[in-house]
């Protein structure tokens, strides 16, 4: 039988991380949440790698902040040389016809 995949939102995560901070039975934990001890280990471990960054949602990257800002820079640049290029070529289309 197949089995079906749980998902988990970012707000579920964030709270289990936090409580798996405050508890000691970390075993425990994952059974009253319904997830396993080494899921809760590994949403850990993302939250101390990326932390507001973490569990991003389906398809997004896991990014920290910097990466963010740099992320954000680079589609800007990206989006500026298209630009440049765009009035480039109307230039020189207008300078020929002016002739």
């Amino acid at each position: 039988m197949k089995q079906v995949r749980k998902i988990y939102d970012k707000a579920f995560k964030e709270k289990a991380v936090q409580l798996s901070y405050e508890r000691t039975n970390i075993s425990e934990l994952a059974r009253e949440l319904g997830v396993t001890a080494p899921q809760l280990y590994k949403w850990r471990k993302e939250f101390e790698e990326f932390g507001e960054g973490s569990f991003p949602g389906k398809g997004n990257l896991k990014l920290s902040s910097e990466q963010e800002k740099i992320h954000e820079l680079e589609k800007r640049l990206k989006d500026a040389a298209l630009e440049r290029d765009i009035l480039k070529k109307a230039i020189g289309i207008f300078s020929k016809s002016g002739r």
